[in-house]
């Protein structure tokens, strides 16, 4: 029910393709930008989900909704600065939240032609093939991903101090502008951990479901579980989890 609904998502972005540069976009705030097709992917997503689990409270990004204990979390197309640059990076991610945390979720990259599943306690999945755990890795040789906070510069104090002991610590730091296929990534070794301030439920809550379901570790800056509610998420093999925490926690405003 949650691949088909965000199947039926990437269908409407494939189908709308990258835009063509200088094409016209709505603002919604400093660097945050919506799209025709942003609402139409939202529109087909809840089409399905009202179908096949009506009752299920939604939250999504660009309708809003209830938050509740059991909930879908839907990003209809995370990335959209990225598309709207022709910028290939971009996702669609569905969620179900089960006592507040995440029990079923979808990250599909539709213009990479990938699709990453999971469900709590029966592996994730890339294209239909089961990943392995998370491999054991030096942190000195891990590749990291991150998010930077431009919609809130206030946190720059808190992030930039914590991105520059993580260009020291760790081989090297990727920034691709989707959170939820960073964390997609991180569940399957592409990278080794994610860390980024400030996100929404519907951006973190499919993939940081991945990166559990693989072994990984989850927590919010301060090592605790408020990650869902604030947004601000350290990701990551337990390794390099555990040199983010430190990072995060020399932060000069915790």
């Amino acid at each position: 029910m949650a691949l088909r609904a965000a199947r039926a998502g990437a269908a409407v972005i494939l189908e709308t393709g990258l835009p063509r540069p200088g094409s016209a976009f709505e603002l919604k705030g400093v660097g945050d930008y919506v799209t025709a097709t942003d609402w139409r992917s939202e529109a087909a997503i809840l089409e399905v989900l009202a179908r096949e689990a009506p009752g299920i409270a939604v939250l999504a990004e660009e309708g809003g909704g209830l938050r509740a204990q059991t909930m879908w979390a839907v990003d209809p197309l995370d990335g959209t600065t990225n598309f709207t640059r022709g910028f290939p990076i971009v996702a669609v991610s569905v969620a179900l939240l089960d006592s507040g945390r995440p029990a079923v979720g979808i990250v599909l990259a539709p213009f990479l032609s990938l699709e990453f599943t999971f469900a709590r306690g029966e592996g994730a999945f890339l294209n239909g093939d089961r990943l392995p755990q998370h491999r054991v890795v030096d942190p000195s040789s891990a590749v990291v991903a991150t998010g930077f906070p431009f919609r809130n510069k206030k946190l720059l104090s808190r992030y930039l101090p914590v991105m520059r002991q993580a260009l020291l610590r760790f081989e090297d730091l990727r920034r691709a502008g989707a959170a939820a296929l960073d964390l997609a990534w991180t569940s399957s070794n592409t990278f080794d951990g994610f860390f980024e301030l400030g996100l929404h439920t519907w951006d973190l809550a499919a993939g940081a479901g991945m990166v559990m379901e693989v072994g990984g570790r989850v927590t919010d800056w301060s090592g605790g579980d408020s990650w869902i509610e604030t947004g601000n998420v350290l990701a990551a093999s337990p390794a390099v989890h555990e040199v983010l925490l430190d990072l995060a926690a020399q932060s000069p405003e915790r």
